[in-house]
């Protein structure tokens, strides 16, 4: 698919990996629908990035809402073709504390917007997608995920989020599988230590000694890497089912 093609909606899609996916899809000629929360940035960048761009208040979670992001989409460019599960949240907490247990309520918050809502955006988009008209692939959409080396490598404190994460690798091949037979491609992004504005809130000190873990780049990672290897994902019409990790070969200690 080219990008130029591309009518897509990215969640998360205001700011971070899924800010500059869209500025990413926009300069290529495609057209985006920022789904972010009311409170985002999305009115200001949809207003930014001109007519290719429209900003819906959305919340992953929420079925109605993604509905009608879904239901904009198709009315503002004609047709969807192309998801980005950006949107998520991060919760830290061991499995259990000095005053307790971990929180089952936060566990299962963590679970509902990482992984719910990204299954949420993935079921109402693809059905969209699939009564579409194929490209000359046979392709009529592209669904990418965004997951974490915290699926693979959890982090003490980390253990709702590297759930969560889990999960969407774990969907990826069956969800692609399902989708195989009308033309929907889908696959997940691993990002490692990325310079987003959850990150950013940290020390100065903390955010040096996370870049001197990874390998190589030792730095960490620019969200338009990530936007980089989703427009790659998006034009590469073979990469399917699978899960990349985005990381500079860090591989994360216990803590």
């Amino acid at each position: 698919m080219r990008i130029a093609d591309v009518k897509a909606m990215v969640t998360g899609g205001a700011s971070g990996l899924g800010g500059a996916t869209t500025r990413r899809l926009i300069e290529g000629g495609g057209r985006v629908t920022i789904c972010d929360l009311p409170n985002s940035k999305g009115p200001e960048l949809a207003k930014e990035l001109g007519e290719r761009a429209q900003f819906v208040p959305t919340d992953v979670t929420d079925e109605a809402q993604v509905q009608a992001a879904v239901d904009q989409t198709v009315k503002t460019f004609g047709g969807i073709n192309a998801l980005v599960n950006c949107a998520g949240m991060g919760m830290a907490g061991r499995t259990i504390m000095r005053q307790g247990p971990f929180p089952l309520d936060l566990f299962a918050k963590t679970i509902q917007v990482n992984l719910i809502g990204t299954f949420n955006c993935i079921r109402l988009a693809a059905f969209r997608m699939s009564q579409s008209d194929p490209n000359d692939e046979g392709e009529r959409g592209v669904i990418v995920n965004t997951a974490s080396v915290a699926a693979f490598d959890g982090q003490i404190g980390q253990v709702a989020y590297s759930a969560s994460k889990g999960g969407v690798v774990g969907m990826t091949l069956p969800i692609a599988r399902d989708l195989s037979s009308v033309g929907i491609r889908v696959l997940t992004i691993a990002p490692g230590t990325f310079d987003t504005p959850m990150l950013g809130m940290a020390p100065e000190e903390m955010r040096q000694a996370l870049a001197a873990q990874i390998p190589f780049p030792k730095r960490l990672g620019r969200p338009s890497e990530f936007a980089a290897l989703t427009a790659h994902i998006i034009e590469n019409v073979m990469l399917n089912g699978e899960t990349i990790r985005l990381d500079g070969a860090i591989r994360m200690a216990p803590k």
